[in-house]
């Protein structure tokens, strides 16, 4: 076990990479879950860590000093609590880190089923909340552009609550080619639609395409949509955060389902 107490060190500061720097999670392959809960739906899910990573106070409550002994990782290391400051961005910091390799995304399958199209989604509070709500409605795949935040960093990994851990996040895709698959039905949210989410058919497996917070969806990929459809909204407002749309489609979508009877394009989940 390794005891730290200096931010100096070259352990810390590849910690501090991997927490702020898109380019140092990209090029090594790996991310950091802050807190227990993140901890453990990784090790739940996936097994073993790279490193655990914990303060020297005594103050860790038992939660943490259990998944400290327990889960599996190849190193185990202690720090200062200024040093495990200068690692995390919370401003009350949880005490408890672990790193990870970033799982690789599982290939689509060959019938085709209910996915997201992300284009664009640059807050990381607003990607794992549609990572965590796709997850909750049943949706097993993910397809992000390049223009998207980075769904590996602590910010997305801590909206998502493991979500991540549950479903394909696929980066850097191209929704065009996702759009063109075989039997999946694009729909792209668009306010000036005169067709809302409760009339159209939404028990085929659909691919649904979400826009960026501030210029929504690109011309070219909207003329891709199969339809184009609406959220009903009363008062003045144009249009939803995209987290929300993302909410309120994906549900009617599995409401609609459920209705119908059993199927296979969401398919529930154990």
């Amino acid at each position: 076990m390794k005891i730290i107490s200096s931010r100096d060190n070259p352990f810390v500061k590849q910690m501090i990479r991997l927490a702020s720097s898109a380019r140092e999670r990209k090029t090594s392959g790996m991310t950091l879950l802050d807190g227990d809960h993140l901890i453990q739906a990784f090790a739940e899910s996936a097994g073993s860590v790279e490193y655990l990573i914990a303060t020297d106070s005594a103050g860790l409550s038992h939660e943490k000093n259990d998944l400290f002994r327990t889960v599996s990782c190849k190193e185990q290391v202690v720090v200062a609590d200024a040093v495990f400051k200068s690692i995390s961005d919370l401003a009350a910091p949880t005490g408890l880190m672990a790193v990870i390799r970033i799982p690789d995304a599982a290939p689509y399958p060959d019938e085709p089923e209910s996915c997201l199209l992300l284009e664009g989604i640059q807050d990381p509070g607003n990607l794992g909340t549609i990572l965590r709500t796709a997850v909750a409605a049943g949706f097993r795949h993910a397809f992000l552009s390049p223009q998207c935040a980075m769904a590996w960093s602590p910010k997305t990994l801590r909206a998502g609550m493991g979500a991540h851990f549950n479903m394909s996040v696929h980066e850097d895709a191209n929704l065009a080619d996702v759009a063109a698959m075989n039997g999946l039905t694009t729909v792209a949210t668009d306010p000036r639609s005169s067709l809302s989410i409760y009339e159209a058919d939404l028990r085929t497996a659909i691919g649904w395409i979400l826009g960026a917070e501030g210029a929504g969806i690109s011309q070219g990929l909207l003329e891709r949509a199969s339809m184009r459809l609406s959220v009903p909204m009363r008062g003045r407002l144009e249009s939803l955060n995209v987290s929300s749309t993302a909410a309120i489609c994906l549900f009617e979508q599995a409401r609609q389902q459920r209705l119908s009877g059993p199927s296979a394009t969401v398919p529930d989940r154990q």
